[in-house]
């Protein structure tokens, strides 16, 4: 009876204000201690990213002199690369080396993309009408390649392709009948073929992608994807909620309204922040409203209000922030330290493409077989 008394209606012990007390007290410790790691936790990858800023693109030497328009950055240590010639390079010591691996009998094809999922599969896409586009896949990292996917339409030119796994992916090609093309796979490119076209938005006149990064076509979770669009009146930016089968279109302030005007890369950290930049890619024109902002998915766009002051071809954003991305292009490379709405030039080399994987490894590739890392 004397334990029974002592236990409460409950069935459990009184508690002495002494113990709420110490209790309480914990609590708010341990509170303060998720607190604090949850801001360390917001403020490391700024951190990092200003400390690899502070050391630059630190070039590589790729002994190539392949124009590369196609960058995979896998890790801090591995990244794949493809470019002009055939060519197809692959490092696995941070670009202290790189390997060959170029597919046999590709010297005549232009390879403007590549997707790797780890240092062993990949996925080149070769751009250009008619047969010239192609696909191919290895899986023993480069040793070998298969050719998955050859273009028989003369009317075709596929530009660039974004995977959403190592299964579901899609690739782009320019209007055929006014209509874009998208060719889709769901083994991992092993295997593909063309989408319906009902669901795509009719082209404008004289509009087209542009096979410069890679990144006219990207994507961000299981199902969307994204791609931009220029040399029209207008460019614009095509949204599919369900890996291509649907699209819807929206405007950007990205001048377009002349073959060599309009978006060239995109980049979305989510399903809901997105970044565009372009201009006029000729050597020596002014490209202004060079870059753009989306806060609702790519339905509306906005001008940034300080873009880069000249062409950029690529962008991406730093791993784990919601507000550092880098920009590339021939003149230059830039950094946004407020998600897009400014940006700051720090590099003057020349690049096409940057990327950037999730250990804070960022990559950037261009002519004459530049190829950099980011260097804290």
């Amino acid at each position: 009876m004397a334990c029974a008394a002592a236990l409460g209606a409950a069935g459990t012990a009184p508690v002495s204000a002494q113990t709420q007390t110490q209790t309480q007290a914990q609590a708010q410790t341990q509170t303060q201690t998720q607190t604090q790691a949850s801001a360390a936790a917001r403020f490391a990858a700024p951190l990092t990213a200003s400390a690899a800023l502070a050391g630059g693109w630190d070039l590589k030497d790729s002994d190539s002199d392949a124009r590369f328009r196609g960058l995979a950055a896998v890790s801090r240590s591995t990244a794949w690369v493809a470019g002009t010639g055939g060519t197809v390079l692959r490092t696995r010591d941070g670009g202290d080396h790189w390997r060959d691996v170029s597919p046999p009998g590709a010297e005549a094809l232009e390879f403007r993309d590549i997707e790797a999922f780890d240092a062993r599969h990949a996925v080149a896409l070769a751009a250009g009408e008619g047969e010239a586009s192609r696909v191919f896949r290895t899986d023993d990292g480069g040793a070998t390649w298969t050719e998955s996917f050859r273009n028989t339409d003369p009317r075709a030119f596929y530009d660039c392709m974004t995977f959403f796994d190592s299964s579901h992916g899609i690739a782009l090609a320019d209007p055929v009948d006014g209509t874009y093309r998208i060719l889709s796979t769901v083994d991992g490119g092993r295997n593909w073929r063309v989408l319906p076209t009902r669901g795509m938005p009719p082209a404008q006149p004289g509009e087209a992608s542009f096979a410069a990064s890679g990144q006219c076509l990207v994507s961000s979770g299981a199902y969307d994807a994204w791609f931009a669009t220029g040399g029209a009146a207008k460019s614009r930016v095509l949204y599919s909620p369900d890996r291509g089968r649907s699209w819807t279109v929206s405007e950007t302030p990205v001048p377009a309204g002349d073959p060599a005007r309009g978006v060239f890369g995109l980049a979305f950290r989510d399903r809901t922040h997105g970044l565009a930049v372009g201009g006029d890619h000729r050597t020596g024109k002014p490209s202004p409203k060079a870059a753009a902002v989306s806060a609702d998915g790519g339905a509306s766009w906005q001008a940034s209000a300080r873009p880069p002051k000249r062409y950029r071809s690529g962008v991406a954003w730093f791993p784990r922030t919601t507000r550092v991305a880098l920009a590339v292009g021939p003149t230059g490379s830039d950094v946004t330290l407020d998600g897009g709405r400014s940006w700051h030039a720090f590099d003057d080399g020349s690049y096409d493409t940057v990327g950037c994987a999730a250990d804070f490894g960022c990559w950037a590739a261009g002519e004459d077989g530049r190829i950099a890392r980011l260097e804290p």
